[in-house]
């Protein structure tokens, strides 16, 4: 009787320790992933945050900032959620951008135009800039996709962007032609001219009325017959360097083996 009993209290132990062990790993998964999702948010909000810094590099419209906080404001109101003690912190965030998004949805709808827009001097930026329209390009496909942003906004910004990227693309052509030619590299440049021209031409097909397109393609034309005419002008000196290692070569000494 008391050995069945000892069994019976050891058993229960036994359940009783296996319950507390299987109640400790679900508490432990259950803070890993509160801990993985708080870590996603805050990438989020980190990410945004420093596309809005950058978005003085060139014509943004209001339509797309406006996208861009409403993004850290969601990803905030989820942090707050699942924040424990870090709550507060983010509460008073969420309080400052939510204001903002306020502000911003009264305000009358600004998209500064972007014929005037200029490449960067410097490549590092213009390495940013690329790195800045390709994000949030895709930022604003996510945001539609989940159906915060409507599909009138989503293609004039996504068109806004498209064009942007085009622009940067050709005058970054251009621009290392030009310094190519330049150098005299007279191949390179022509290629580079080529190919700016080809993707002139193909987005000319589309969209015939561009005045950027045609300012752009008279501008490739000029530059292609600038580097084929230094080109034709060069080769009669790399053909008489030619002749004169031919005279060398006749006249050096000869080897005697």
């Amino acid at each position: 009787m008391i050995f069945t009993l000892v069994l019976v209290l050891i058993g229960a132990l036994l359940f009783l320790v296996i319950g507390v062990n299987v109640v400790q790993q679900q508490k432990e998964k259950a803070e890993a992933e509160r801990r993985a999702e708080l870590a996603r948010q805050r990438a989020i909000i980190d990410e945004t945050e420093e596309i809005l810094s950058l978005t003085g590099m060139f014509p943004c419209s209001s339509q797309i900032v406006l996208v861009l906080y409403k993004r850290v404001q969601d990803a905030l109101k989820h942090a707050k959620s699942i924040a424990g003690n870090q709550a507060p912190d983010y509460e008073r965030r969420l309080n400052d951008i939510s204001s903002q998004v306020t502000t911003m949805s009264s305000n009358p709808k600004n998209s500064p135009p972007i014929e005037g827009f200029r490449l960067p001097d410097n490549d590092k930026q213009i390495l940013d800039l690329v790195k800045v329209l390709k994000k949030l390009k895709a930022i604003l496909r996510a945001e539609h996709n989940k159906g915060k942003v409507d599909t009138t906004t989503f293609s004039e910004e996504e068109a806004r962007i498209d064009s942007l990227q085009l622009r940067i693309n050709v005058d970054s052509m251009l621009s290392r032609a030009r310094a190519a030619c330049a150098t005299k590299q007279y191949g390179s440049a022509k290629q580079m001219v080529t190919k700016a021209l080809s993707t002139l031409h193909a987005i000319k097909a589309q969209t015939p009325n561009d005045p950027f397109i045609g300012r752009k393609v008279d501008e490739a034309k000029a530059m292609l017959d600038e580097v084929m005419g230094a080109q034709k002008e060069a080769a009669p000196v790399v053909q008489n360097n030619k002749e004169e290692e031919d005279i060398d070569v006749l006249f050096q000494p000869k080897k005697k083996w």
